[in-house]
């Protein structure tokens, strides 16, 4: 190996650092610094000028990935249920059912973060609108304001673990290139394929471990704490007998979602970009009916024309470019296409209440902006781990991980502390689509019998945390934005450290345990 090529590599990714920590946009900060090392190292002669040549056929690639076509699918679901003010409902609903007990306030906290990763998985909208709306009723209750935060903060964070995650559906694409290419190195040519719908099944269970060791912790602190954690007896809504219809009204819509994205997933209907759309339709569906609940009929006569296609679908044949079709299956095809007419329809009424709201505009723009800066940086990685290949970066990286005493455990051990202190300065996708693709390969390389899901899980565990550490934590900063001014900053950083120690207990109990998220993934696809 060219040793001034490796460490030409290495200067490489800690200029890319350095770049991204002066506030550099992370597409060009990527892109340009491999570009330019590049070039110096071509000029040296430590390069092989072909692998530019490479750059298109990456891009092309990256465009064409039906996998990636999830990531604005899921945002979109997520912005569209986050306008249509679910979140506040319940919020508002879960505050008045466990208010009552000791902790109740921070217990309602936890389950509905816990509902809103199922279902939007965008941290910032669910902190906001839990900061917002929360947090001042926590204070007035007499609730620790460390406390407030903290569960608030930690809560607003679980999207990136429950699925569907965009941090899963990113990880998925990269875990899967990197142990493909690790068993084709180690002479297995036709390997396993590692799908995003096995990291969903995977992080399910670790992700409602994490949700109740949140609720554990909130519930000791309020029997060692009392005061800290106050019970609210002055609630008589869950006396009154429109209550428990206000708790359907508002659990009912996000959890039929919830069912529809993953259930789909996980019973092998659909792919997660499929289910995806899914979701997206049904997010807009969801925001048609609550914008007016008074008409909204034709949106639940297309819902019921949704389930009646499936169920045609999956007991009729409806191939229409066959010689001879049956009569009944003739009759099966007509009722689908009625049905999908139907569906149309509702879609549309939905398209004209939320255009006409201002809502569809805005979500479309966010879903935008989002997806057009995950594809660039994507471009960008790209070119960054094609010139670090090129320089015999991963070759290093390689040699370094598996020369660390301790084999396959001081690899892991070493590449998950690394990434958890890059999480203090640099965002999620920048670790995902930078360091996973150089360390992956090279830990599937040490034990070829490690299970892509379980790495995959314990690295979204570990991103996790990333929104929670400062100083560049963006839940912080997300509660700091709309906190009220009598709450400090380090009222917030203060608040946030025992669920960082609390996410580093449970990311422990996976590492000592992979089963936590092989059990699933073995049940549902076998």
């Amino acid at each position: 190996m060219d040793n001034e090529a490796a460490l030409l590599s290495i200067i490489m990714f800690v200029c890319a650092c350095g770049v991204l920590l002066c506030g550099f946009p992370v597409a060009l900060s990527l892109g340009g610094s491999a570009l330019l090392f590049g070039l110096l190292a071509l000029g040296l002669g430590h390069f092989d000028a072909s692998f530019f040549f490479f750059i298109p056929q990456r891009v092309f690639g990256t465009m064409t990935n039906d996998v990636l076509l999830a990531v604005p699918l899921f945002v979109f679901m997520g912005v569209m249920l986050e306008r249509s003010k679910v979140a506040e409902e319940l919020l508002e609903t879960m505050g008045k059912l466990f208010g009552k007990l000791r902790g109740g306030l921070g217990i309602a906290v936890c389950v509905v973060g816990a509902l809103l990763a199922a279902s939007t998985g965008i941290v910032g909208a669910t902190v906001v609108t839990m900061g917002l709306l929360s947090l001042p009723t926590m204070l007035k209750r007499g609730y620790n304001t460390e406390l407030s935060c903290g569960v608030i903060c930690a809560s607003g964070t679980l999207g990136q673990i429950i699925p569907p995650s965009i941090v899963l559906v990113l990880l998925g694409d990269q875990i899967s290139n990197a142990y493909t290419d690790a068993q084709r190195e180690a002479g297995n040519w036709s390997p396993e394929p590692v799908s995003v719908g096995d990291l969903f099944a995977g992080a399910l269970l670790p992700g409602l471990m994490l949700v109740g060791m949140y609720m554990l912790y909130v519930t000791i602190v309020a029997i060692v704490r009392p005061k800290a954690a106050p019970a609210i007896v002055d609630l008589e809504d869950a006396d009154d007998p429109k209550f428990w219809g206000n708790v359907f009204h508002a659990f009912v819509p996000p959890i039929v979602l919830i069912v529809a994205v993953l259930g789909s997933i996980l019973a092998g209907v659909a792919t997660p970009t499929e289910a995806a759309a899914v979701g997206a339709v049904g997010s807009l569906m969801l925001a048609g009916i609550r914008l007016d609940e008074s008409h909204g009929w034709p949106i639940y006569l297309s819902a019921l024309s949704l389930v009646l296609m499936l169920v045609l679908s999956s007991t009729f044949d409806l191939r229409i470019n066959r010689d001879v079709i049956p009569a009944t299956d003739m009759v099966a095809v007509v009722a689908a296409a009625g049905a999908c007419l139907v569906l149309i329809w509702g879609i549309l009424v939905c398209l004209s209440r939320t255009y006409q709201q201002g809502i569809l505009v805005d979500v479309n723009r966010a879903t935008l902006k989002v997806s057009s800066m995950v594809f660039v940086i994507l471009i960008g990685a790209a070119l960054f781990g094609l010139v670090f290949k090129g320089l015999g970066g991963d070759q290093y990286v390689k040699d370094m991980l598996h020369s660390l005493p301790g084999g396959v455990w001081g690899g892991i051990l070493v590449v998950m502390l690394v990434m958890f202190v890059l999480g203090f300065f640099l965002d999620f996708i920048e670790i995902v689509f930078v360091v996973v693709p150089i360390v992956a390969p090279a830990l599937f390389l040490l034990d070829p019998e490690m299970s892509p899901v379980w790495l995959g899980v314990l690295m979204a565990m570990n991103l996790q945390t990333s929104f929670l550490t400062p100083p560049f934590g963006f839940a912080l900063f997300y509660l700091r934005g709309v906190a009220p001014p009598e709450v400090t900053t380090m009222h917030i950083y203060r608040g946030i450290i025992p669920f960082v120690l609390i996410q580093i207990g449970a990311l422990g109990m996976l590492a000592m345990f992979p089963s936590l998220a092989t059990w699933l993934p073995k049940i549902v696809f076998g």
